[in-house]
């Protein structure tokens, strides 16, 4: 059976609560009623109005507890709200709700205190420990149910701890992959560093190479040339030498030639002639 919804006034207290301070009050709201419920069987018998004024004043502290009890509770369920499962929540908003009804319930509990001190009647007497009791057995109810919230869903406690415990290793995770890459980044650095002076190496030995190779080039080239114009020089001194060896013997057979060719245009004038 659900209750119906209640919604009290938002109150601003002028101080702040401290976390996880709802358990504790707790334990008051739930031993008070019952240890007045004990004085008020034994007063049935004892009829002493002293024990009578100690019961309500218990009460009064009780009903002081419940309210308390009622605004730590928002607090510890506003913390834990978040971290809680769905189901988990479900349960926290039911526990809040009774929660309500249980302080209400201590303000009348404290009203049919004094309507039975008022009225020395047995049934107004009878009521009020009827009341008492269907508010303890409120309590004890809500006790078992914030119970489940703390140990079933870990409210402020294991869901805390499992969020805590996976936030502690992703920080160490994450402080492992920053060592890894530091660690890689100084690698490649290192290695940028050597593929570096590698090449540098190379295009110093590859400019040492080149420069040599064309200094043996040029000198190749220069003996080439040299050894052209020697070739060239001593050819030139051969064909001189051949020429000027040549040019005698060349003239007295030109001198017998010239008078075999004027008989031969003698006669071929004279075959002109004749025709």
């Amino acid at each position: 059976m659900e209750l119906p919804a209640l919604k009290l006034p938002q109150v601003e207290l002028p101080f702040d609560i401290a976390t996880l301070l709802h358990p504790p009050v707790d334990h008051f709201v739930i031993a008070i009623p019952i240890l007045v419920l004990i004085i008020e069987i034994i007063n049935l018998f004892a009829k002493k109005k002293a024990i009578g004024v100690i019961s309500f004043i218990l009460l009064i502290i009780g009903m002081v507890a419940a309210i308390a009890a009622y605004f730590t509770g928002l607090h510890d369920g506003k913390e834990a709200f978040d971290a809680l499962t769905q189901a988990g929540q479900t349960e926290l908003k039911a526990h809040k709700l009774l929660g309500t009804y249980l302080m209400l319930a201590s303000a009348i509990v404290v009203i049919f205190k004094l309507l039975s001190a008022l009225i020395q009647r047995g049934l107004m007497k009878a009521l009020y420990l009827l009341v008492l009791i269907v508010f303890i057995a409120g309590i004890l109810k809500q006790g078992k149910d914030g119970g489940e919230l703390v140990y079933e869903y870990g409210a402020n406690v294991e869901r805390v701890q499992d969020l805590d415990s996976d936030l502690f290793d992703a920080n160490e995770e994450l402080d492992d992959l920053k060592e890894k890459m530091k660690a890689a980044s100084e690698k490649a650095q290192e290695k940028v560093e050597a593929v570096k002076e590698t090449v540098s190496h190379a295009a110093q030995d590859a400019a040492a190479k080149t420069s040599q190779t064309v200094e043996n080039v040029k000198e190749k080239a220069a003996e080439a040339v040299e050894n052209v114009k020697k070739n060239t020089s001593a050819a030139v001194d051969s064909l001189k030498e051949k020429v000027s060896e040549a040019t005698p013997a060349a003239e007295p057979a030109a001198t017998e030639a010239a008078p075999a060719a004027d008989t031969a245009s003698a006669a071929e004038e004279n075959t002109t002639a004749a025709q």
